[in-house]
């Protein structure tokens, strides 16, 4: 057998076309950000215009490796993870909010000493309540009708964790309350129930917004893509301009010039840069990648042994999607901007750690339906976890 192929079926396990995916993401990803940063290089970094290639190449290893290494271990470990990672993100949002690094007028990140770069907790929030929605609606399935059972707990984690990223980041809350009820949803839990979740999730909403430090950019944006007599914002008018000048098939890769005027091209406004390069097709192929990516998460969902591993990849397929979603919707002007990242593409730092376990999880569960599914025939959740991880 070729010794390449045997090597890529060692140590890549789970759905190969996830895999192909997320290389053919990140590819992408290097090309447009290189060609996004170039200007703010050559002007920040005394004409280096190739530093932020290294240094978005370079996280996007780290990405990878954090993603190899999460699919490397057996997904149920994460059921029991997903706790202390929670009670270790409620005070991190709390000091964040307090004493965090303010940049565009939001205190949203950490920075870690030694190293210099800025953590968001709101990442491993994230991560950290999917995973642990995912093992409390798994562990109630038989009680899925009983409020005080099954809802009163979730709505206890979601309220306490959206309640503290929206004092910050408001379109950050908003999507991963989505995400959440997309989540009950799908664990069978009753219309009913989730409608009281919405209401108190409204008013718990509507507290942390009010009383945080985005209420007036949120008042501003929303009003701004409601109210047609107003004029376009700088950034959106832009984006625009990018996305019209691209046509059918682009400027070609590098030709960009709206990545000189728009702010944040590298990160928001990625997507206006990349069609106004690559076109209408490049568009529509990166948006055909994130679709692909959804129906091979949900894929892993509908063969998933078990109610865990199912709602696990379903929680994480579904936000990295929403999001990237959310994040085209606003550049083509179909919603407020909300300084969403596109997920696997934009330049980032940690979130693209977040972004590769996340990523890395989907896979082990589809790896563990092939290769570390109990053979006890008990139901998954009374099934113990081995003292040792299951490596392939």
């Amino acid at each position: 057998m070729d010794p390449i192929k045997t090597w890529l079926q060692r140590n890549l396990k789970g759905d190969p076309i996830l895999w192909a995916i997320v290389i053919l993401f990140s590819l992408i990803s290097i090309a447009v950000v290189y060609s996004a940063t170039g200007t703010l290089a050559y002007k920040k970094m005394s004409g280096n215009t190739e530093y932020f290639l290294f240094k978005h190449t370079s996280l996007i290893f780290v990405g990878l490796f954090f993603m190899w290494l999460a699919h490397r271990i057996d997904y149920r470990y994460y059921s029991r993870l997903s706790l202390y990672a929670l009670l270790i993100s409620v005070p991190l949002l709390l000091f964040t909010f307090f004493m965090g690094s303010n940049i565009n007028e939001a205190s949203r990140w950490l920075t870690i000493p030694v190293v210099n770069q800025t953590f968001q907790p709101s990442d491993l929030a994230k991560l950290a309540l999917i995973s642990h929605l995912a093992s409390m609606l798994s562990r109630r399935q038989q009680h899925v009708n009983e409020f005080k059972t099954t809802l009163l707990p979730v709505m206890i984690w979601v309220g306490i964790i959206c309640g503290l990223i929206i004092l910050t980041n408001a379109s950050t809350a908003l999507l991963l309350f989505a995400t959440c009820l997309l989540l009950m949803f799908i664990g069978r839990v009753p219309l009913k129930q989730m409608a009281v979740m919405v209401a108190i999730g409204a008013v718990v909403g509507g507290i942390g917004l009010a009383s945080g430090q985005r209420f007036k950019t949120v008042q501003s944006r929303i009003e701004n893509f409601t109210d047609k007599t107003k004029p376009v914002p700088f950034q959106l008018e832009h984006s625009y301009i990018a996305i019209a000048t691209g046509g059918i098939t682009g400027k070609g890769p590098g030709q960009s010039t709206e990545r000189n005027i728009l702010p944040h091209p590298y990160s928001d406004f990625i997507y206006a840069v990349i069609i106004e390069e690559y076109g209408l097709a490049g568009g529509a192929f990166v948006l055909f990648l994130y679709l692909a990516f959804l129906y091979r998460g949900l894929k892993t969902v509908m063969n998933s042994y078990g109610a865990f591993g199912g709602l696990l990849s379903a929680g994480l397929a579904f936000s990295l999607v929403l999001q990237a979603m959310v994040n085209m919707g606003v550049a083509v002007g179909l919603g407020p901007i909300t300084g969403l990242p596109l997920p696997l593409l934009s330049m980032g730092g940690t979130s693209l750690i977040f972004t590769g376990i996340s990523i890395g999880i989907i896979l082990s569960v589809s790896r563990g339906e092939r290769e570390i599914r109990p053979m006890t025939g008990e139901p998954e959740d009374t099934i113990r976890i081995p003292k040792k991880t299951a490596y392939a």
